[in-house]
């Protein structure tokens, strides 16, 4: 593994801070909080995402929108975003500012009232998210296929969450799960840009303190929580799915739909087999990866049988997501499934060709070079690996790519990408 160019340290508080200087004027900080939807109980679903926008929505020291004064104020960019392993909060800066905005960011983050006018407001935003979703047909197919392939996991579930359970929650029930996940030793913050080490560590330090939280913070705690807030429901239980076992298909048939989608999907391994998760990502590349790669090549160039063709590896924490996505006319599905039956067929029988290898390896080299170029892009990159893996691994990836041979990808389609065990959901014009 090559040595890694950032900093790592651990603080008292039981947070991670990852830093890298960089000669640009700038500053970037990403935190990233082990609070995604697959931390949510059941019948809190979509918490953590509508937990991301009440973040901003004041604390007992700062009023709602105040956060956003001083970001823009500063010419500053914010944003967050939630997944179900993680949510992040980022922000980029010109570098004076860092230590004066930071200590906001961490006020919220820490700190979040939740009042219940803001609450109130802020659901009917989200509600309008879902409702948008709901009305988006590739959105609508690729939950249906998440719904397939995991019977057990909450992956299963939308991270928006849905309109009825929604509706369901109070300010009480946020604030249960805020205090429960938002604190310090559930957090990685990274730092990049033109701040040193020992300023970037004081200054995190000083707005992460160890007591996790300002005096109104510990004034809250101190009530009875009885009175304010509802105790955590029953946490799912997180164990890997399961391999498919057979062939598990749905057909929608979806109003304004103009073209059919073919959504086919393999259960692969998560972040504790990366090596694995690696070499999915080189077939997928071989299969999709330009006009060249096996399934465009076949069946858009030449035989014209689809418009589009993709395939990714979606890396989680556990049991990934190896996606294939096909736009084309509702005619050509049962035959375009079948061809891709037989080419996942061949590569678990006979290995790529080392000029398929060298080329997929090469793209994914270069892709994760160019992932490197900004400090956002090295600060969401480290935040990524610290949160469902190791920080070290973010940049270890081009020399795993680099050691895969031709034998070791058949073994992967072999073990992963059978042809009778996968989930396949179809979206039709009705």
């Amino acid at each position: 593994m090559p040595p890694f160019p950032a900093t790592v340290c651990r603080l008292d508080s039981g947070l991670t801070v990852i830093h890298q200087p960089l000669a640009l004027p700038v500053v970037v900080v990403d935190v990233w909080v082990k609070a995604g939807a697959i931390v949510e109980p059941d019948e809190w679903s979509g918490m953590a995402h509508f937990l991301e926008h009440m973040i901003f929505k004041g604390t007992a020291q700062i009023p709602p929108g105040y956060f956003d004064y001083v970001v823009e104020s500063c010419g500053s960019v914010s944003n967050a975003a939630t997944s179900h392993d993680f949510a992040h909060y980022y922000l980029t800066t010109a570098a004076p500012d860092f230590t004066y905005i930071l200590p906001y960011l961490a006020e919220v983050l820490l700190n979040a009232a939740i009042p219940a006018d803001e609450f109130e407001r802020e659901r009917e935003v989200v509600l309008e998210e879902i409702r948008q979703a709901d009305d988006d047909p590739d959105w609508v197919g690729f939950q249906a296929l998440l719904q397939t392939v995991y019977q057990h996991h909450p992956y299963r579930r939308p991270v928006l969450g849905t309109a009825d359970q929604l509706q369901r929650y109070s300010p009480q029930d946020m604030q249960t799960f805020h205090r429960t996940y938002y604190q310090p030793a559930n957090m990685t913050v990274v730092v990049t840009g033109d701040v040193s080490e020992a300023i970037a560590l004081e200054a995190v330090n000083q707005s992460f303190p160890s007591a996790a939280g300002s005096a109104a913070q510990a004034a809250f705690a101190q009530r009875s929580q009885a009175e304010m807030m509802p105790p955590l429901p029953p946490l799912p239980t997180l164990t890997p799915e399961p391999p498919l076992t057979g062939i598990r298909r749905q057909v929608l048939e979806l109003p304004r739909l103009e073209q059919a989608r073919l959504l086919m999907a393999w259960v692969g391994p998560g972040t504790d087999n990366l090596i694995d998760a690696y070499g999915l990502d080189l077939l997928a590349t071989l299969l999709s990866d330009g006009r060249s790669s096996r399934l465009v090549r076949d069946l858009r160039e030449e035989r014209q049988l689809v418009q589009d063709i993709t395939c990714h590896l979606m890396l989680q924490k556990e049991s990934s997501l190896f996606m294939l996505s096909v736009w084309l006319e509702s005619e050509a599905l049962a035959i375009v499934e079948a061809e891709i039956q037989r080419h996942l067929t061949h590569l678990a029988t006979y290995p790529p060709t080392l000029e398929e290898l060298q080329r997929a390896q090469r793209l994914l080299c270069n892709q994760h070079i160019f992932s490197l170029e900004t400090p956002s892009q090295l600060a969401n990159l480290y935040g990524y690996y610290s949160t469902i893996a190791q920080p070290e691994q973010a940049i270890a990836y081009p020399s795993y790519i680099r050691a895969f041979e031709r034998e070791d990808l058949q073994v992967l389609a072999q073990r992963y990408l059978t042809g009778d065990r996968y989930a396949v959901t179809v979206l039709k014009p009705a």
